[in-house]
């Protein structure tokens, strides 16, 4: 088995159980959930397979929709992230991502940064528009969007830190 399959089934069945088991758990205000466990669609490798990303990403979302009852909201927006990943790779890291040279869990610059931000907006803006499913509530869905994806970036940059490998 590939060490890049196995840090990858790894990093789903982790990143899985500490969103089920940890912030599922977790809400502040009464509406604002962190929601990192879409870091592994993040950190899927670059040239990775796509459509194992895909199949990957449904299966987390699916994952996710049994353990917190949503019906199928969260393998859409896993789904929708994942297809939109590459150009949100393209838009944040311009020739670098066609050259494949990016590592996500690297130090984190405005690149990093700005590809993590619109990539959790992306899924926070489809998870809470699909949640909601109504045009009325437009402001409840870009306030609970903006104020989740704070706090999922912010978990989502600590988890990077701390699985970060060292080096020597």
């Amino acid at each position: 088995m590939n060490s890049t399959l196995l840090v990858n089934i790894l990093r789903f069945i982790l990143l899985l159980a500490v969103q089920i088991i940890l912030f599922n758990n977790m809400t502040f205000l009464g509406f604002i959930m962190p929601l990192p466990y879409i870091l592994f669609i993040l950190l899927y490798p670059v040239n990775g397979n796509k459509s194992g990303l895909l199949i990957a990403s449904f299966l987390l979302g699916l994952t996710m929709d049994f353990f917190s009852n949503s019906g199928g909201i969260h393998a859409t927006a896993c789904l929708v992230l994942a297809n939109f990943r590459p150009y949100i790779f393209k838009f944040s890291f311009g020739v670098s991502y066609e050259y494949q040279t990016i590592r996500i869990n690297d130090s984190l610059t405005p690149e990093r940064f700005s590809f993590l931000l619109l990539a959790v907006l992306l899924h926070h803006i489809t998870l809470f528009i699909l949640e909601a499913f109504q045009v009325n509530f437009i402001w409840d869905i870009l306030i609970r969007s903006l104020l989740s994806a704070l706090f999922t970036l912010i978990s989502c940059i600590i988890i990077i830190y701390l699985i970060k490998p060292v080096k020597r």
